[in-house]
Order: structure tokens, then C-alpha cells, then sequence
């Protein structure tokens, strides 16, 4: 007794309301989520390693093409990792270091089989930036490899909380024009700062902004270096190759797949040749100081010299923190977009959660190894995708590849002209850059967006790596939130139509009164009956947009109905400051406000509104008070296509979808639909079965969709008479009411049945 009056009480300080309609509960969604913890654990331990669902069924079939694959990235990703750390400013073993880790841990967490993870160029060089800042802010403190190591641990263990948090979705925040910008505007800073590499030019800074080094590279063309010859020569041939492939692959389709894998080796075979030519040319001319009349890479570590604990230094973490947020953008945005695009172009789904933790365990686990930053290759994904990959588990050849490279390639490496890889490297990031027709598409989708691509790239060019990710993301943000806050939204109005060989099947159709661009403007459109409007809402109605969407239905309502009190015969002194009434003199006014329809019911197409929150449901209160105040008179709102339980206990919580004054008995013409159950098709079980409970599956009768007649019930419940189950039933329903408030008037529907919409001579269909 104690606790029922207590119950009583706690009901009364919050205002609970008597009598509302049955709605969801937080209760159902707390059961909701823990109807089956065992399981959710089951499922969450086995997401995490993905191999065990394909790997039983492994075949042969499936290991030709895994060995094809893996061996063809393979050859690619030996000269690419090290010519991506000396874009970083390492040694080359450490690229090497970081593409052997990369693919062999990354089969383990996969759920792409196409991704191959390892050295790119543009976390390359946002490694190399940080380096620098370190170097600058704490000189001779630590060396390129302990910050780049440090780097690593930290990206990878971010990476790995975000993603075993599943968090994700964070990721999808920043929109694929804004990604293209960075990306785009790192391979031009990435092209421009290995040019003088290419030709053997030194003497300032190639790390500076990209226009200074274009401006430096021009002004020191006369300091052209021997190196040219390799690195012009490697350029030309790896392009000459690439494009010969091509036409022959056009000219001669059956040979397609012969001419790809030529070349798909191209790189290898170009660094083969201008070692070789390296060798014959340097071998004998070295000075006594030790150098070369070309640079070459000389001494490259044999095997893995740097396993071991990794050093973390906590000063160095401290130091790292203002770079972290651009690196890990890098890192993950990179990865996923990668991976999501092959995941369309081949037929299967990624998991971002799973991608993280796998971008997470490579990067944490590789400073066991010395790698510096890895994440998913663009040329290298699409390289793996066309030569045939089946599994993941090709990246672990892909890995035996590099090892063999660390423990008998070596000595060959010292041979190496770096011109060579600089050509490799122009070659690579040349890809990385947005073609004119994708951007041509951008600007036909959202010319906004390609402002942003724009914007990224000249920030990127002009300033840094960082500040043109900061101001791409920064740009996207802006123009989420403006597009949050200023939504779009329509007056409707009805069109009738029918195929054009009969019209048994006419339907009305509703479309914006508005000439929108997209319905053919010829066609009439009849508005609604006099005293009703139908609002669509285009977008989800939370916050940031509400009080634009009220001021629209309101302004709307105010210009177009009659105001239902006459201003005429409130004195002055009572009138509101913000209300002038009409002017002395001036008749016309009033005449014109008494010639139009007094407003009755107002029709709100929820069939887009995904969610609503506290803010906008008070904004649908504050909007029903302005439009009563100003008719004079109860208007009904009536609400279309809510399919949310949540959406719907909000708005009936606001005071909307029954009538409180009648007792829930406000009677409106409802959709009713045959009962079936659950898990059955076609017509469903008899009266008999359902209302007797003896059908399988079949729930117990609920109250509040109405009394069962013959196998039917309401669509929606009966309860709340204002929430309809489409836009037909609740303008029928509104007009309905309009018939009762108005039983003089003849009423009918604007567009008779029937009646056809005529084009000239044609008939819409």
C-alpha cells in the first residue's frame, strides 16, 4: 500500500498523465539489449577474428589465386616500403620493417581481402613532419626512428580502443570530397618535393611548403645532378611500360591477364634494371671520402636488427600530442575509405569496427619490429584485387616476400640509386590524385563539396599536410551543421494518376504546390480542401533545425488563412507591440483576411523524420499554440508514417495524437490489414485461429488496435487517432473532420475520381 501511494505521489510531482496512450518504454529497450547477453558475447569475441569464419573452408582453388596475388604485391611492396621511409626521413630497412608486420598480422582481424597494409606515402610524410617538429622543439632529444617507433604504438593503440569500443561510426563524419582534398593535395606535395631528388638537385629544403619547393627546384635546374639519368630514364619507362601494357591489353583482349602481370612488375623490374646500371657505373668510382658519383642507398641492415621491446617515452608521447589527431585521421580515414571501396567494386562488406582493431593490432604489435605508421595502400589494394586474391591470407606471402628481401636481398640494395626510388614514388602518388571527371562529379552532386576538395588541396599545397586535413574536416563540419540547421521542407498539394492504358488503378499522389525542379511543371496541382495543409518534412527534425521549420509552417499558415479574431475591435492599448492590426483607413485588408479559408487541420508527413528530440517537439508545441492563436480556434494536427515507437511516445508526450478533451474517443477513418502470423505468408490463418490463440506464432489480441472482425485490425492503433499509417489516410482522416465541423458545405475532394492529369495531349503515368 506504502509504495502504491508512493508511486501515486512520485506520478504527481512529475505530472504524469492520467490517461495517455500505451507507448514504449525505456524498460523495452533495456530488454532489448540484453535479451541474450551470452550470445552478444559469443558474437563479439568471434567478430573480433574474422578468419575463423572462412578459414575451415580454405581450398586449393582459393590458394592459386591467394599465391598469384601474394607474390605480385609482393614484388611491388619491397622497392615501394623503401622508398616510402625515405620520404618519412628513415633508413629503408624501417619501410621494410613496417610492410613485413603489416601483412602478416593483418589476415588475422581482415574483413577485407583485398586491403595490403604496410608503408603509404602520404602517412609517410606526415611521419616526416612530425619528425621535423620534434627535431626542432627538441633537438639531438630523439632520433627519427624513436619518434616514428613511438608514433606507431600510440596510432595503433587509439586505433585499437576506438575500434573494440565500436566507435567507428566516427569516421563516417568526414565526407569523401574532404578525404579526396587531403589526399590529392599530399601526392602533389609528396610529386613536387621528390623532383629534385629525381634530377639530383640539393641545397635547400625539400620538406618546406610545396611552393617554395617548386619556386627552389626551378630556381636550381642548372645544379642538375648525374642522378637524372636514372631518374628520369626509371620515370619514362615505368610509364612507357605502364601504357604499352594498356594498349596491348585493349588491342589484344585474350592476352589482358598476360600483359597486367607485366605490368604489375613493372616497378620491380625498372629497380632491378638501375641497380644494375648503378653497379656497372659506381662500383669503381668511389671517392676516397666514400661517396659516389651518384646517390645511392648503400648499406641496408640485414634481417630484423631491431626486434625487442619497444622504448615508450612518456616525454615523447607528451610531445607527440598536438600531431596525434592529424596521424590518426590519416591513419584510419585512409584505411576505411580503401576498404570500402573495393568492398563495393567486389560484392562484400566491410566492418570499420574490425578494421580499426585491425589497423590497431598492426601498428601496436609493429614496434616490436621497428615499423614506423602503417595503414591500407591504394595502388597496392588495387594491385592485389586485380591479380585474383581470394582471402586475406595471401598478405602472409606477401610478408615471406619482404622477409626474404631483409635476409637475401641486401647486399643488392646497396646498389640502389635513389633517383630510382624517386621515380617510384612520383609513379605511385601520381594515382593518388583526383581525376577531372570525379571532380566533375562532385560538382554536379554537391558544388559545396567541391569547394571543400578545393579548399583542401590549395591548403594542403600552401601550407601543410595537417592544416589542410584541419581545414577540410573543419569546412565539412560547418557544412553539416548549416544543412542541419536549415532544412528543407514542402507544402503539398494532390495530383491524381494512372498508367496509360487504364485508369482502374488511379492513385493520388502528393507532391510539393511549389515548382521544385523535378515534377513536370505542366501539370496541375491542386492544393488541399480549403482549411487543411499538408507539410512534408524532408530531413529529421531535431534542434538545430526546429525553429526554422516553425517559423516556415507558421509564417505559411499566417499568409495564407483567415485570422480568425477581428483586430479591429481589440483596443490599442490591448493589442501586442509586435501586432500593428490593420491600418486606419484601409478596408481592404480585412477584406482580403475574410476571403480566406479558416484553418481547421494541419497534415505533417513524418515519413523522413528519423528522430526528434525535446528541443523540436517543444518547437511542434510552440508552432500548434502560434497557429490556434492566430485561427482562433482548435486545429488538429494529424501525423503520417510514424514508423518509431520513439517517435511516436515523444510526440504523444508533446500532447499530440489524441484528443485529451474527448477521452481518446475521437473517431477517424483507419487502414485496417489482415492479421498474419508471425513468420506466415499469403492471407494468413482463419478468424478462428486467431482469435481462438490455436495458430502458431500468432500473438494475443491487442486492445488498442481495435476490436478483431473477420481476421482484420487497425493498422495502428486506435488510441491515437491522429497518427496515421500513411499521408492518404491522414489527410482522408482530416477531411473527414473538416465534414463534421462543416456538414453544410459540399465538400469533395479537389480531384474528382477519375479524373485525369492532361499534358497537352499526353497523361501523366
Amino acid at each position: 500500500m506504502a509504495s502504491e501511494r508512493a508511486k501515486h505521489l512520485a506520478k504527481k510531482f512529475v505530472a504524469y498523465p492520467e490517461e495517455q496512450p500505451p507507448v514504449i518504454s525505456s524498460r523495452d529497450w533495456v530488454r532489448n539489449l540484453t535479451r541474450d547477453p551470452k550470445g552478444f558475447a559469443t558474437n563479439y569475441l568471434f567478430r573480433l577474428f574474422p578468419i575463423l569464419g572462412w578459414i575451415t573452408r580454405y581450398n586449393v582453388g582459393w590458394l592459386t589465386g591467394d599465391i598469384i596475388a601474394g607474390l605480385t604485391v609482393g614484388m611491388v611492396l619491397v622497392p615501394q616500403s623503401m622508398s616510402y621511409a625515405t620520404i618519412a626521413t628513415l633508413p629503408p630497412q624501417y619501410g621494410l620493417y613496417s610492410a613485413f608486420v603489416g601483412t602478416m598480422t593483418y589476415c588475422l582481424f581482415a574483413t577485407s581481402k583485398d586491403i595490403s597494409i604496410g608503408p603509404v606515402a602520404v602517412m609517410s610524410l606526415q611521419v616526416s613532419q612530425i619528425i621535423k617538429y620534434i627535431n626542432n622543439k627538441y633537438p639531438k632529444e630523439w632520433s627519427g626512428p624513436e619518434i616514428a617507433v613511438d608514433l606507431a604504438f600510440v596510432c595503433g593503440f587509439t586505433a585499437l580502443g576506438i575500434g573494440l569500443l565500436r566507435l567507428g561510426w566516427v569516421v563516417e563524419l568526414i565526407p569523401l570530397p574532404a578525404v579526396a582534398g587531403f589526399i590529392t593535395g599530399s601526392a602533389i606535395n609528396i610529386a613536387v618535393s621528390q623532383v629534385p631528388g629525381l634530377m639530383g638537385i640539393t641545397g635547400f629544403d625539400t620538406r618546406a611548403a610545396t611552393y617554395h619547393v617548386i619556386i627552389n627546384t626551378l630556381k636550381h635546374l642548372g645544379r642538375t645532378h648525374k642522378d637524372a639519368a636514372f631518374g628520369l630514364v626509371g620515370l619514362l619507362s615505368l610509364y612507357a611500360i605502364r601504357m604499352t601494357c594498356d594498349y596491348l591489353s585493349r588491342r589484344y583482349p585474350r592476352r589482358a591477364r598476360i600483359f597486367f602481370f607485366v605490368s604489375a612488375f613493372r616497378n620491380a623490374f625498372v629497380i632491378v634494371v638501375l641497380t644494375f646500371a648503378s653497379w656497372l657505373y659506381t662500383r669503381h668510382r668511389r671517392s676516397k671520402n666514400g661517396s659516389y658519383p651518384i646517390k645511392i642507398l648503400q648499406t641496408v641492415p640485414r634481417g630484423l636488427k631491431h626486434v625487442g621491446t619497444p622504448t615508450i617515452d612518456h616525454r615523447l608521447i607528451t610531445a607527440l600530442a598536438p600531431k596525434l589527431p592529424a596521424a590518426m585521421i590519416i591513419l584510419l580515414l585512409e584505411h576505411i575509405a580503401i576498404a570500402k571501396s573495393f568492398g563495393r567494386i567486389n560484392g562484400y562488406k566491410i566492418d570499420p569496427n574490425q578494421e580499426l582493431i585491425a589497423i590497431g593490432v598492426t601498428n601496436t604489435v609493429g614496434t616490436v619490429f621497428g615499423a614506423y605508421p602503417a595503414t591500407g595502400s591504394f595502388s597496392r589494394s588495387a594491385l592485389k584485387s586485380k591479380s585474383g586474391v581470394r582471402t586475406p591470407l595471401a598478405g602472409v606471402l606477401t610478408g615471406s616476400i619482404v622477409i626474404v628481401a631483409l635476409y637475401g636481398l641486401t647486399p643488392a640494395f646497396y646498389w640502389i640509386p635513389t633517383a630510382g626510388l624517386s621515380a617510384v614514388i612520383i609513379h605511385a602518388v601520381a594515382d593518388l590524385v583526383t581525376k577531372p571527371p570525379i571532380l566533375y562529379k562532385f560538382w554536379s552532386v554537391s558544388p559545396f563539396e567541391f569547394f571543400i576538395w578545393t579548399a583542401a588541396v590549395l591548403v594542403t599545397i600552401f601550407s601543410t599536410i595537417e592544416n589542410g586535413i584541419y581545414v577540410s574536416i573543419s569546412t565539412s563540419v560547418a557544412l553539416l551543421i548549416f544543412r542541419l540547421a536549415h532544412p528543407r521542407g514542402h507544402f503539398l498539394g494532390r495530383v491524381r494518376v494512372h498508367s496509360r492504358s487504364s485508369t482502374a488503378n488511379a492513385r493520388d499522389v502528393f507532391v510539393p504546390l511549389s515548382h521544385n525542379h523535378v515534377i513536370n511543371p505542366q501539370i496541375r496541382v491542386d492544393p488541399p480542401e480549403p482549411g487543411i495543409l499538408i507539410y512534408r518534412f524532408e530531413e529529421t527534425f531535431l534542434y538545430p533545425s526546429c525553429s526554422v521549420l516553425n517559423s516556415e509552417i507558421v509564417d505559411y499558415v499566417k499568409a495564407n488563412t483567415r485570422r480568425g479574431r477581428d483586430v479591429r475591435l481589440i483596443p490599442l492599448s490591448e493589442r501586442p507591440w509586435n501586432e500593428a492590426g490593420p491600418r486606419r483607413g484601409v478596408a481592404s485588408e480585412w477584406e482580403e483576411n475574410q476571403a480566406r479559408p479558416v484553418l481547421r487541420a494541419i497534415v505533417l508527413d513524418f515519413a523522413t523524420v528519423a528522430q526528434v528530440d525535446v528541443t523540436s517537439v517543444q518547437a511542434l508545441v510552440d508552432t500548434r499554440k502560434e497557429i490556434e492563436r492566430w485561427a482562433d480556434c482548435p486545429v488538429e494536427f494529424h501525423f503520417a508514417s510514424i514508423l518509431s515507437p520513439w517517435i511516436r511516445r515523444s510526440l504523444i508526450a508533446g500532447g499530440f495524437g489524441y484528443d485529451r478533451n474527448s477521452q481518446l474517443e475521437s473517431p477517424r477513418p483507419h487502414d485496417v490489414a489482415t492479421i498474419v502470423p508471425y513468420g506466415a505468408s499469403g492471407t494468413g490463418p482463419s478468424p478462428t485461429d486467431i482469435e481462438g490463440g490455436e495458430a502458431k506464432g500468432v500473438p494475443l489480441p491487442d486492445p488498442s488496435y481495435g476490436t478483431i472482425r473477420r481476421g482484420e485490425a487497425s493498422a495502428v492503433q486506435v488510441d491515437t487517432p491522429y497518427f496515421h499509417l500513411d499521408l492518404a489516410e491522414a489527410v482522408a482522416a482530416a477531411e473527414a473532420g473538416l465534414l463534421k465541423l462543416s456538414p453544410q458545405s459540399s465538400a469533395s475532394p479537389s480531384v474528382a475520381k477519375g479524373e485525369e492529369v492532361h499534358v497537352g495531349q499526353s497523361t501523366l503515368s
